[in-house]
């Protein structure tokens, strides 16, 4: 199983206000929560108007699965939004679902 993590920055040339960023930021994510059925928010920069960093978290059967959701993400966050893309970075991290789990112990 693949646990897969990417953050992205956009820039929001139009945003005037935090509530005008607001409004992209909140749009995309949902966008992509709705269409990919991943995980994403808002994790960073979140005092500047026209700038954004935003996470993205799934999982994945294995490698290639993950790097094609991958692709389809960054290009669908170029694409279809009024902000545009300025970096992009992802890790991925081989988690294996075979070992053994204990009892969870709880107080």
């Amino acid at each position: 199983m693949i646990v897969s993590v990417a953050l992205f920055e956009i820039f929001i040339p139009h945003a005037q206000s935090l509530k005008d960023k607001r409004m992209v930021v909140k749009s995309l994510r949902e966008k992509l929560r709705h269409r990919f059925e991943i995980s994403a928010g808002e994790v960073g920069l979140n005092d500047l108007h026209q700038r954004a960093r935003m996470a993205v978290s799934f999982v994945s059967i294995d490698d290639p699965s993950a790097d094609a959701m991958l692709e389809r993400v960054l290009s669908y966050v170029e694409t279809n939004t009024d902000a545009a893309l300025t970096g992009w970075t992802s890790e991925k991290l081989d988690f294996d679902e075979s070992v053994a789990l204990g009892v969870p112990h709880f107080s």
